[in-house]
């Protein structure tokens, strides 16, 4: 859902069918992109001293290949780490060394980050097509979908489920990549364009739609479940009137929140799909959890920390203003936060203050980070490397 080559804003949006509120697509591109991302790179808050209470450092980085303007994001499962690159390659590390273990090339772009489950490692591609490979790294099977796969496909008992750019969510055959189901609904007119993907939990399909809409579907079959607003849109323009949850949404126990740019962050019953609290945070890059709190990172680029029964503020930390913060990665008693910049941040989890800072490249900080160990992060940076960092 971040639409920037390193240091600079750059927009995709799609269903440009109602332009009435702009002159041209230039100018709708250039309005949202003021919008989401600010006016100016130097409208970044500099970054802040502190006294760190802690050390952080890179334990390993392996060159992988450049991410284009796609969320990539790797995944970590059983000791071993997966990422993609969008040139189309397709590594499998030892997490704790960074050691590759085998490489697929993919002969097209890849646009949709890592999925593992079911002994497969699952990937998207560009032409809609759904990639399996066994854990050896060996193809198992192909499927072609109906669009650009922009997110990580899911394995759930016996199916993939996987997202395409057109919001349909497809249920695939995990044996043969034959398809078993297809959820399909109409999109407004504009859209921001993101890697929202899905979640799978307890036999349901989450997932967050355009116009602010949690909607929950049967994994087994594909049919709605509910659906329930997140936020409502509203403003003159088609502009101000994009309310889209353009991140993943978040399972806690009876609970899912997601959170709406534009909009508002909620805490739907998983059961009947009634709103039990909202408040107004807009989003990008999304929320995470861990032990009754929920950290979200703010479009302007504010960390909160919110408790998880009503969205009351523990703490904010207000002081990466435009640096296009990453999706919060709790990590024990700090929470971890990627920037514009290829800064790692690591914050207090009781009050949010700056514990530890290290640098990877000059380039941003994928959306989502994935957890190596307790203290072990990994991170894939826009420029194309992969980072395991460890905070101390």
């Amino acid at each position: 859902m971040r639409f920037i080559k390193q240091s600079t804003a750059l927009l995709a949006v799609c269903g440009f069918t109602l332009l009435s509120a702009c002159t041209s697509i230039t100018d709708l591109k250039t309005d949202l992109s003021e919008r989401v991302f600010g006016r100016e790179v130097v409208d970044m808050e500099p970054l802040t001293e502190f006294e760190a209470n802690a050390t952080a450092k890179v334990v390993w980085q392996t060159k992988l290949g450049i991410t284009g303007n796609y969320d990539l994001a790797p995944v970590v499962e059983a000791g071993f780490a997966y990422a993609a690159s969008a040139d189309g390659d397709l590594v499998k590390l030892d997490a704790v060394n960074g050691k590759q273990l085998w490489h697929a090339k993919i002969t097209e772009k890849l646009t949709g980050g890592v999925g593992v489950g079911g002994s497969l490692v699952l990937v998207g591609s560009q032409k809609g097509v759904l990639y399996a490979y066994d854990l050896s790294g060996k193809l198992q099977w192909m499927s072609r979908l109906s669009s650009e796969i922009l997110s990580a496909p899911r394995y759930y008992d016996g199916m993939v489920i996987v997202r395409t750019g057109d919001s349909r969510i497809y249920g695939i055959n995990a044996d043969d990549g034959s398809r078993k189901w297809v959820y399909d609904r109409t999109s407004p007119a504009l859209t921001v364009r993101s890697s929202a993907g899905v979640v799978v939990d307890g036999g349901a399909v989450y997932a967050g739609f355009a116009g602010g809409k949690l909607a929950a579907i049967r994994a087994d079959n594909g049919k709605l479940l509910w659906e329930a607003s997140v936020a409502q849109p509203k403003g003159v323009t088609e502009i101000e009137r994009i309310a889209d949850i353009t991140s993943l949404p978040m399972v806690d126990g009876p609970l899912v929140y997601a959170v709406a740019y534009q909009g508002r962050i909620a805490a739907v019953d998983r059961a009947s799909g009634r709103v039990v609290w909202n408040r107004d945070i807009s989003s990008l890059t999304g929320l995470s959890h861990e032990d009754a709190r929920i950290y979200v990172s703010h479009a302007i680029g504010s960390i909160y920390a919110l408790d998880y029964t009503t969205g009351k503020t523990f703490w904010r930390q207000a002081a990466l203003k435009n640096r296009q913060p990453t999706a919060p990665l709790p990590m024990g008693d700090r929470v971890a936060v990627g920037d514009v910049e290829g800064y790692v941040h690591f914050l207090k989890r009781e009050d949010g203050a700056f514990s530890a800072r290290v640098k990877t490249d000059n380039s941003a900080i994928l959306p989502q980070m994935a957890m190596i160990s307790s203290d072990t992060l990994l991170a894939q940076s826009r420029g194309g490397n992969l980072y395991a960092i460890q905070i101390k």
